[in-house]
């Protein structure tokens, strides 16, 4: 019986005792008040306070948090913009205190003290600068959050512009001012590669027409010599140079028409073609070059008498 009454005595002390024990996580900072006084703050483990006396009236995380905030705000070629701040900060764990007691509200501070940066700095900026000096920006609410939170018990560790977002309408007029260069950046070297084609084609023909006159001109001289080797054969043979022109170039006549039959498609002018016309033709051919030659010294014959 006596052994029931003291087990009804020391159970409620030791409920009592144990109501005194806590745990605290990891990066984390338990407040504790004494009264309504601040006592202590304890640290991550297996800790104790006195019951009913203690009282732990918070907890703070001393990891790294993120704060994000959306700003709008007006550029100094008037256009609206929203940007997207990241805030990333710390407690110190030096001034658990601080953090804990002065602010009401850490993060509408911190949202006061961005709004009022970026308000002072994006309006002295055209809309393209914002975007490329965001960094400036950001540098800028670090180093005034940094000075002011860190009063409060709070080290910023880093400021960042995560986004920047125009109005609708303006990023429309951007899309098509970028469209528009890359437009007419895109017609500048078609036209370049234009040009540089017709030069080059140019060139080519030019070219062409150097080589094809050569030719030409090698032929004519092979067709010379090979004429002027005829000549020599023919007088050998006892045949003068009138009937040997006279035979080359009946000669010509006829391979000029073998020439034209062997192509399909060719428009043929047919000359009398009856057993006498080849030699009909080089009677003819004979006689218009001993006439011509008759001309040709009775003219120089005129010429000697005037002189």
């Amino acid at each position: 019986m006596d052994f029931l009454v003291n087990f009804w005595y020391i159970v409620p002390i030791l409920i009592f005792i144990a109501s005194g024990f806590f745990i605290v996580k990891q990066q984390t900072i338990a407040v504790v008040e004494r009264l309504g006084k601040f006592t202590k703050d304890y640290g991550a483990g297996f800790q104790f306070k006195i019951p009913i006396i203690d009282k732990v009236v918070g907890r703070i995380s001393l990891r790294i948090q993120q704060l994000d905030v959306i700003v709008e705000t007006k550029t100094k070629d008037d256009v609206f913009v929203h940007l997207k701040i990241s805030v990333q900060f710390q407690i110190q764990r030096n001034h658990v205190y601080n953090a804990f007691y002065k602010l009401q509200n850490p993060h509408e501070q911190i949202t006061a003290f961005i709004f009022d940066v970026v308000r002072a700095e994006v309006p002295k900026m055209k809309l393209d600068d914002v975007f490329v000096k965001k960094d400036e920006v950001a540098v800028a609410i670090q180093r005034e959050l940094k000075e002011a939170m860190l009063d409060y018990g709070y080290d910023i560790v880093k400021a960042l512009v995560t986004d920047i977002d125009p109005d609708e309408n303006v990023k429309i007029a951007m899309n098509r001012i970028n469209a528009a260069e890359r437009e007419k950046t895109a017609a500048q070297h078609e036209g370049d590669a234009q040009r540089i084609l017709i030069v080059e084609r140019a060139k080519a023909e030019a070219e062409s027409k150097r080589l094809q006159g050569r030719g030409i001109a090698d032929q004519r001289r092979e067709i010379a010599r090979g004429l002027e080797e005829s000549m020599v054969i023919l007088n050998r043979a006892g045949i003068n140079s009138q009937e040997a022109s006279a035979l080359i170039i009946v000669t010509q006549h006829y391979d000029t028409l073998q020439s034209i039959g062997s192509k399909s498609g060719s428009n043929l002018i047919l000359l009398p073609n009856n057993p006498n016309a080849a030699s009909n033709m080089l009677t003819d051919v004979v006689s218009g070059m001993v006439a011509a030659n008759r001309i040709s010294e009775a003219s120089n014959n005129n010429k000697k008498l005037e002189e």
